[in-house]
């Protein structure tokens, strides 16, 4: 048995300490928070604001084990993450494990090294209580929000519906950037570009106006007959590029977002497995401070590589509200090493880590900005050039600077011209987020911490509230005018525009949602005020602020909302009359159902109404009457084939083909009759004849009996159920599968496991 006994939360990262320590010790992992709020109710004394704690489910044989190695064990050493969920971790192992309090001994670490490891173990403390009070007043107050209000939403529209404390804000965020977007007015004008030559180099150059009409730009390039093009002045310009601070979580977020193509939550995990490995220091942090010897290395191997001219002893200081600024940016452990990980993903992401801190203590780049004025009409054309000088931090950490050399040039030196073109250029809207600027908007904003801005977007993706863009973008002509040798051509081209493929929008039911929460809780869902509670968070830290008074004077302002809403008659308008048929003279509704947006061609009480879902990229909000028409003409008969129709269909996950009880997904491709679609059904068939066992229809969804990896079950709505031993998967009925599907155990929500 172990005289020494040490908890970490993963076991990454109780592998990698067991490396440094010796066989006295001995490593275990709690993978994550191992009690918490019961599931089934509020679990929260609503006048004392005492909460009620129980071991998790999944987590009751581990702490059978832990209780029973620290049993025998002469010391036990708790060495959860160092911020306020690691602390929370640690107090929370304490109450399961039922130890002597002098048995324990709370250790933390910037990093997984060895010399931090030990160092840490020299240096042992108690739990620290501030740390466990500020997490346990944010983990009850997101339960109280999330309890109190979901009920109003299931009222309002219907169940399954969830609010929360901070993904009811950032989903604000993307429904009024959507707001903005579909108010925008797109405009147009014409912007004019040139290319002159002098001693057979080629030069651009912009024109200092644009022009509101085509009239107007053409106009402008036939009165340029005769002008001479002479160099008024050169303006040539010493400037500098500074390196950015060292990572936080976010600026980490959005740099692989940008350099790599990472979504935020990849850039976690991946950056949590280089932090478990002993790679890099923490990666939940807020920080941009290097500690001493990080950066006595980082300047050694600056001055080994390159020489002194390229070092710069810096300091950063973050201005991110509520930043803790004691805690360490994002760094490489050991700065010597150039290279980590052991797939491309991970190697990616360590390099980047490793250039933006080597380059955050190097001087800056030095460049030669020339700008070149050639007057012409009421305006002036500008030639620019660019040139690096002194490359600087740039030698480790390149970004977009290139060369832009420009030929010796002189004042009152003539040009030619070699063309002048005039392109019409449309206004853009307002960019929606991506998952990237979104964390740097919440960052700005106060909203959330470092450790909930990966799960905070996950979650508002994984309720439908929120979807990433697939669509990469329209075409449209554009209107060229070229002047060549004095002629003018008037050219059409063809551009794309509006790609926002990976950006994110809100879905309809986030629209309401939304719109409703901030008509009836406008406090909660305050930017300002998600802000402020964040400091009130932070203040419990230090013991300014104590957790339970601050829960009740919140609720004391919130209950009152809660039963105000409860209690009126206000629901979610979930329809929109469009208009009536001109066949039937019934009415058309565009509404929100259990599954999504639908058209509804009939009142509800009506026998014969008939709905249909709403095609891909038609929004319930935006929905008009000719859509929701186009939309009504499904299904489309296509003909018999072996006895049973064919027809095309709309379902909530898009177009698709139906034969007979039998439905196939048509995917990317194109169904132009009736061939086309036996084709497809044979193909797809052959596909399943491979898998399946049985296939039935229940409630308008294919509800399958299939061959898996791990032997036969059934799949119905998005869910596998396993199939019982005593059951013959090829004599299933469907009632038979009904009855399994009812009578499978219940997933328990799972907590989300902090590694």
């Amino acid at each position: 048995m172990s005289k020494h006994l040490v908890i970490v939360e993963s076991p990454a990262k109780a592998k990698t300490i067991e490396k440094y320590l010796g066989s006295d010790y001995s490593v275990m992992a709690c993978y994550g928070h191992v009690r918490d709020l019961p599931s089934e109710n509020m679990g929260v004394d609503m006048t004392t604001f005492e909460p009620t704690y129980e071991v998790l489910a999944d987590k009751k044989k581990l702490i059978s084990d832990i209780k029973k190695k620290a049993k025998g064990a002469d010391c036990i050493w708790l060495a959860t993450d160092p911020d306020r969920e690691g602390e929370a971790i640690a107090w929370h192992v304490q109450h399961s494990i039922n130890v002597p309090q002098e048995k324990l001994k709370r250790i933390v670490f910037n990093e997984i090294t060895k010399s931090a490891v030990l160092a840490a173990i020299e240096r042992p403390r108690s739990i620290n209580l501030a740390l466990v009070n500020a997490q346990q007043a944010r983990r009850i107050l997101d339960r109280v929000v999330g309890y109190e209000m979901s009920p109003i939403l299931w009222k309002k529209l219907k169940r399954g519906l969830s609010a929360g404390r901070v993904q009811s804000v950032a989903v604000r965020l993307i429904v009024e950037k959507e707001k903005e977007i579909m108010a925008f007015e797109v405009s147009d004008s014409y912007k004019v570009t040139a290319i002159f030559e002098s001693n057979g180099h080629a030069m651009d150059a912009e024109y200092s106006k644009e022009f509101a009409k085509k009239e107007d730009a053409h106009a402008f390039l036939t009165n340029l007959d005769g002008v001479t093009y002479a160099i008024e002045s050169i303006d040539q310009k010493e400037s500098k590029r500074s390196p950015r601070a060292p990572f936080t979580t976010s600026s980490l977020q959005q740099e692989a977002s940008s350099r790599l193509g990472y979504s935020v939550s990849k850039t976690m995990t991946l950056a949590q497995r280089l932090y478990e490995a002993g790679h890099i220091t923490y990666m939940r942090t807020d920080g941009t401070t290097l500690s001493d010897d990080a950066k006595k290395g980082i300047h050694a191997w600056i001055n080994q590589r390159h020489s002194s001219s390229y070092l710069c002893n810096r300091d950063y200081q973050t201005k991110v509200k509520g930043a803790q600024e004691a805690h360490e940016a994002i760094r490489p452990t050991n700065v010597q090493m150039t290279e980590a990980g052991k797939d491309e993903g991970e190697q990616r992401l360590y390099k980047l880590i490793w250039q933006r801190t080597v380059a955050s203590q190097m001087a800056d780049a030095k460049l030669k900005k020339t700008v070149v004025k050639v007057p012409a009409l009421e305006g002036w054309f500008e030639i620019k050039g660019e040139v690096v000088s002194f490359d600087g931090f740039l030698a480790v950490y390149p970004t977009s600077t290139k060369d832009k050399v420009l030929p010796p040039v002189e004042q009152g030196q003539l040009l030619q011209e070699t063309s002048v073109i005039a392109r019409q250029k449309f206004t853009k809207p307002p960019a929606r987020f991506t998952e990237a600027s979104l964390v740097k908007k919440m960052e700005e904003l106060g909203i959330g911490r470092p450790s909930t801005y990966a799960p905070t977007i996950t979650t508002i993706q994984k309720r439908e509230y929120v979807e990433r863009i697939e669509d990469e973008g329209k075409r449209r002509d554009v209107v060229v005018l070229k002047r060549d040798a004095g002629h003018i051509h008037d050219l059409c081209e063809d551009e794309g525009y509006g790609n926002d493929k990976g950006k994110l929008q809100p879905t309809d039911i986030g629209t309401l949602v939304t719109d409703y929460l901030v008509g009836h809780f406008d406090r909660v869902m305050s930017y300002q005020f998600t802000a402020e509670i964040e400091a009130e968070f932070d203040a419990i830290l230090t013991d300014n602020l104590d957790w339970t008074d601050m829960l009740q004077r919140f609720y004391k302002q919130f209950h009152p909302k809660i039963e105000s809403a409860a209690n009126d008659d206000d629901r979610i308008n979930e329809e929109r009359h469009l208009g009536e048929d001109p066949k039937t003279g019934k009415p058309v509704y565009s509404k929100i159902g259990r599954y999504g947006p639908f058209v509804q061609l009939g009142e509800n009480e009506d026998e014969s109404k008939r709905s249909v879902s709403l095609k891909k990229g038609l929004k319930y909000s935006t929905l008009t009457f000719e859509e929701a028409m186009e939309c009504l003409a499904y299904p489309i008969e296509l003909g018999d084939y072996n006895g049973e129709l064919v027809t095309i269909n709309i379902g909530r996950y898009g177009i698709y083909i139906k034969h007979g009880d039998k439905n196939y997904s048509m995917k990317s491709k194109a169904i132009n009759d009736l061939d086309d679609a036996i084709e497809l059904i044979q193909e797809i068939d052959a596909e399943r004849a491979s898998r399946d066992i049985q296939r039935f229809t229940h409630e308008n969804e294919e509800l399958n009996v299939l061959n898996g990896r791990y032997g036969p079950y059934i799949s119905y709505n998005k869910k596998n159920y396993k199939i019982p031993k005593d059951k013959d998967p090829k004599t299933l009925t469907l009632d038979d599968c009904l009855t399994i599907i009812s009578e499978a155990p219940k997933k328990k929500k799972k907590q989300a496991k902090k590694k």
